[in-house]
C-alpha cells in the first residue's frame, strides 16, 4: 500500500474511513507547533499535534484517549476552529476551511461548536442562564431578544433542566447543572457537530453517567455528530462509536470501540488498558499478556526519532528507531482498524 507522506498515513487507512464516507470532518495532517523559547541563535517550538489524521461521520461518536500532554485538547480547539493549524487541512462538508479568512467561518461556527472540561470556570459568573445560553444567538444576530429567550427555555428543557432557571447565575447551580448549561449553550446554533474536551472530568463519579447519558440522547434524537475527549476508558467505551489513541501528538490506533478495548494492536493501547483500574477481570483476560508503560513519556521539544513510543516499549526493536511507523492495516485485522505500529500483527497475537 502506498504510503502518503503528506500526512504521515496510509493512503486511504487514516481512520477506516473511505473517501466518499460523507464525513462531516475530516482532518488531515493536522499540526499545532507552540514557541518554546531558543536554542542558541535558533528558535524551538513543541509540536503539541504533529500529523493527525482523523475522519467524523453523521450521527457517530468518536472517543479520542490518551495521557495528559499528549494533544487531545489542542485537536478540539483546532476542530472548532479556535486554533489555527500550522500545517494540515481541515474540512467542514467537504470544504477546507484551513484556507478560510476568519469572517468566512461562520458557517464552520455554526456548525462545530464545543463544550469545555470544567463547568465552574467555562460559564461567565456575571451572566444570567438566559444570557449564557443565548449568547451564540445574539452573536449570530439570531431573532429578537424575545425569541432568543424563548429558544433558550426550550434548550434549557431539552438538556433536562427548567425554563424556569432562566434568571439565575451559574454560582446557584451544581457542577452536573452547570455542564448541561454548557451543553445547552453547545446547542443554540443547531450544530452538527458537538466537540466535548473532557466534559465529565471535573464532576463526581456520580454525576458523570447523568451527562454521559445526556449526550447519547442528545446524539439520538438531534442526530448529531460527536468528538468525546476524555482520559477515562470505561466512560468513552461506554459512549463511544470508533476510538483515537494518541500518544505524544500522533494517533497511535484508531477503529470500532469494542475491537480496540478488546483486542488492542498497538502497545500503548495495550498498555493503557492495562494500567486502568475500570478494566475488568474478563477484559483482562482478553488482553492476555499485561504491557506496562515503562517512564514518563518524552519532552515534545525533543521526541525521540522513529516511534515515539519507543522509549517506553518492551517490543521495541533497531527498526522503531529510524522508522516512523504510518497508520496502516495490520495483516488479518479488521479493515475498519488502522494502527501506527512496525510490530502490530505480534501485539495482536501476543
Amino acid at each position: 500500500m502506498a504510503a502518503d507522506t503528506t500526512t504521515g498515513t496510509a493512503a486511504g487507512t487514516g481512520t477506516g474511513a473511505g473517501p466518499d464516507d460523507g464525513a462531516l470532518l475530516r482532518a488531515r495532517g493536522l499540526v499545532r507547533r507552540y514557541p518554546a523559547g531558543r536554542a542558541g541563535l535558533r528558535r524551538r517550538s513543541v509540536s503539541a499535534v504533529d500529523g493527525v489524521d482523523l475522519d467524523l461521520r453523521a450521527g457517530e461518536v468518536l472517543g479520542v484517549v490518551g495521557e495528559s500532554g499528549c494533544g487531545k485538547s489542542t485537536l478540539a480547539r483546532m476542530l472548532v476552529g479556535l486554533e489555527r493549524p500550522d500545517a494540515g487541512t481541515l474540512a467542514y462538508r467537504g470544504t477546507d476551511v484551513t484556507r478560510m479568512r476568519r469572517a468566512e467561518h461562520a458557517v464552520m461556527r455554526r456548525g462545530v461548536q464545543m463544550v469545555f472540561q470544567d463547568p465552574y470556570a467555562s460559564l461567565d459568573p456575571r451572566m444570567t442562564v438566559e444570557q449564557v445560553v443565548a449568547e451564540p444567538l445574539a452573536a449570530a444576530r439570531t431573532g429578537t431578544r424575545a425569541d432568543r429567550r424563548r429558544r433558550a427555555g426550550e434548550l434549557l428543557e431539552l438538556v433536562g433542566l427548567s425554563a424556569g432557571m432562566l434568571g439565575r447565575y451559574p454560582h446557584q447551580f451544581s457542577g452536573g447543572q452547570r455542564q448541561r448549561i454548557g451543553i445547552a449553550r453547545g446547542l443554540a446554533l443547531e450544530p452538527s457537530v458537538l466537540v466535548c474536551d473532557e466534559p465529565v472530568s471535573a464532576l463526581d463519579v456520580s454525576v458523570q453517567a447523568q451527562v454521559v447519558n445526556l449526550l447519547g440522547r442528545l446524539r439520538d434524537e438531534l442526530g448529531l455528530a460527536v468528538v468525546f475527549i476524555a482520559h477515562d476508558l470505561s466512560v468513552v467505551r461506554h459512549v463511544a462509536d470508533r476510538v483515537a489513541v494518541m500518544y505524544l501528538g500522533r494517533v497511535a490506533e484508531v477503529g470500532g470501540a469494542d475491537r480496540v478495548f478488546d483486542a488492542p494492536a498497538h502497545p500503548y493501547t495495550r498498555a493503557l488498558l492495562s494500567a486502568s483500574p475500570s478494566v475488568d477481570r474478563a477484559q483482562r483476560g482478553r488482553l492476555g499478556r499485561r504491557e506496562v508503560l515503562r517512564g514518563e513519556p518524552p519532552s515534545p521539544a525533543d521526541p525521540p526519532s522513529g516511534c515515539r513510543f519507543r522509549t517506553r516499549c518492551a517490543l521495541a526493536v533497531d527498526r522503531c528507531a529510524h522508522e516512523q511507523p504510518l497508520l496502516r492495516l495490520a495483516a488479518g485485522d479488521d479493515p475498519a482498524r488502522t494502527v501506527a505500529c512496525h510490530r502490530a500483527e505480534e501485539v495482536l497475537t501476543g
